[in-house]
């Protein structure tokens, strides 16, 4: 257990001291990466950054700001959309980074199971479980920096969803420090297991505010033996679709990833991006990368190659390369995973992460892209995303006529404007990024009443002094209306 009882540190204008060792702070000069989101759009101050190294000084920090009744936000690999692991602007809450908490404490290849600490970074953990002959399924662009435990706390979804699911049915367990300090652990790693409520899904896609996940047991899958990955166009977005629906029936759990971009997407991250090219050397309305994988059986490569040449055949594809070695695959991937930085190079711009039903995302985007050029018509729109589960990235650059001041504004009215065109789809504001601060407002919109009450009756069952990420998913007006009731 750390040791809390000396005072160290007294925060600037503030008279109380934080009661916590000095081996579990960091210094006030290193506060600045813990206080700006990766986008750069959320800006903070903390009051105190905590870095604990093991479970039992978690549980002494937490129990200490319990205690003192100061607020804690827990912080991952910060790379987060949604700035919900930035401080709040008024230096009142302490920033628990888990960077400290990084060991793959057993990898078990019978049973499919790793248990790992909530501060170890994705990619790291994919490649220790790959030394095993393992695979862990969860892939996304930000996985070289991103820790597990913000993974978990988010429910991230990425490029694997169509065939694996979201991080919510990769985890079989979770130790978590409660708001109170209490440790609820259960890293046993059952594929099944019956017995009450499945009390890890609470914090799973919580936001790191209903408890503080420390570690957890992943699924681990067999190693693919066989991978390929193809780069396809199609006629319009439309065909795009009808073109999932046939792999998808034919190819049925071979399956990977199926990732849907636009001609605009592709123009914009082959132009500014060094070395990335579109490996067809022509224009087409719609692309899609397409990823197969199994592990043993016949060839993949041979059933591949055949089926893509009765799909040109057939006229829906209308042109389409396999990659043949790891430099082919590289660049096929990188049009994919440096689309974010492509658009970042142009300032200021719009990012969504809607959902849709697969049915609907075709005339989703034709109908998107008409209401944005009703409201800024030199706009440019990018819509990419995850086909297989209906999760569209609907991204405006801003017209060169309009200066990026004068554009913020013009991004609230188009984010409401495709919104609201979501709510007539039946879809989701937020497929994979979570709530945290940035759509809040939206998010309180449109929650169904019973829905807003059972959120909040967990919220002040687990955590009455809302302690824990205050005013994220849960506004801290909502919190405290339900107090008052």
């Amino acid at each position: 257990m750390a040791d809390v009882s000396n005072a160290n540190l007294v925060t600037e204008g503030d008279a109380r001291s934080v009661a916590i060792g000095e081996d579990l702070l960091a210094p006030p000069d290193q506060f600045a990466r813990y206080e700006t989101d990766v986008t750069g759009d959320y800006q903070g101050r903390a009051r105190a950054v905590t870095r604990p190294r093991n479970v039992e000084d978690v549980t002494a920090v937490v129990r200490w700001c319990r205690e003192n009744h100061v607020p804690i936000v827990p912080f991952g690999g910060n790379t987060g959309l949604v700035g919900g692991a930035v401080p709040s602007p008024q230096r009142r809450e302490v920033i628990m980074s888990l960077e400290r908490l990084n060991r793959i404490r057993d990898i078990d290849a019978l049973n499919g199971v790793a248990i790992v600490e909530a501060g170890c970074i994705l990619e790291d953990v994919k490649t220790a479980v790959a030394a095993e002959g393992l695979y862990f399924p969860l892939a996304i662009g930000s996985q070289g920096s991103c820790q597990i435990g913000g993974a978990i706390a988010t429910n991230a979804g990425g490029l694997n969803v169509v065939r694996y699911g979201m991080m919510r049915g990769l985890v079989l367990g979770l130790e978590v420090v409660l708001p109170d300090g209490r440790i609820f652990r259960d890293l046993r790693g059952l594929h099944k297991n019956n017995t009450g409520y499945d009390l890890k899904q609470l914090f799973i896609g919580s936001e790191g505010t209903l408890g503080i996940i420390t570690a957890a047991a992943i699924r681990l899958v067999p190693a693919p033996t066989q991978i390929e990955t193809a780069f396809l166009a199609t006629a319009s977005v439309a065909d795009m679709i009808k073109l999932f629906q046939r792999v998808r029936k034919d190819g049925g759990e071979t399956i990977s990833a199926f990732e849907l971009m636009t001609d605009a997407v592709i123009k914009r991250v082959c132009a500014t991006e060094e070395k990335v090219r579109n490996p067809l050397g022509k224009d087409y309305p719609a692309y899609a990368i397409v990823e197969m994988s199994q592990c043993g059986g016949t060839s993949l490569t041979d059933w591949f190659t055949d089926y893509l040449g009765t799909l040109i055949e057939d006229g829906l594809v209308l042109d389409g390369t396999i990659a043949t070695n790891g430099t082919q695959t590289e660049n096929i991937w990188a049009m994919r995973e440096r689309i974010v930085e492509s658009q970042a190079k142009m300032g200021v711009y719009l990012r969504t992460d809607l959902s849709t039903p697969i049915s609907t995302m075709a005339e989703f985007i034709a109908r998107g892209t008409a209401l944005v050029q009703q409201i800024a018509p030199n706009a440019l729109t990018l819509p990419y995303g995850h086909v297989g589960d209906g999760n569209i990235h609907f991204n405006v650059m801003r017209p060169l006529d309009i200066a990026p001041d004068a554009f913020a504004p013009v991004i609230r009215r188009i984010e409401t404007a495709l919104f609201n065109l979501v709510d007539e789809f039946g879809g989701s504001i937020s497929a994979e990024h979570g709530i945290g601060v940035a759509k809040q407002a939206a998010f309180e919109e449109r929650i169904d009443p019973v829905a807003r009450d059972l959120q909040i009756l967990l919220k002040r069952t687990l955590d009455p002094e809302n302690l824990l990420s205050p005013g994220r998913i849960i506004s801290e007006k909502w919190f405290c209306n339900a107090v008052q009731s």
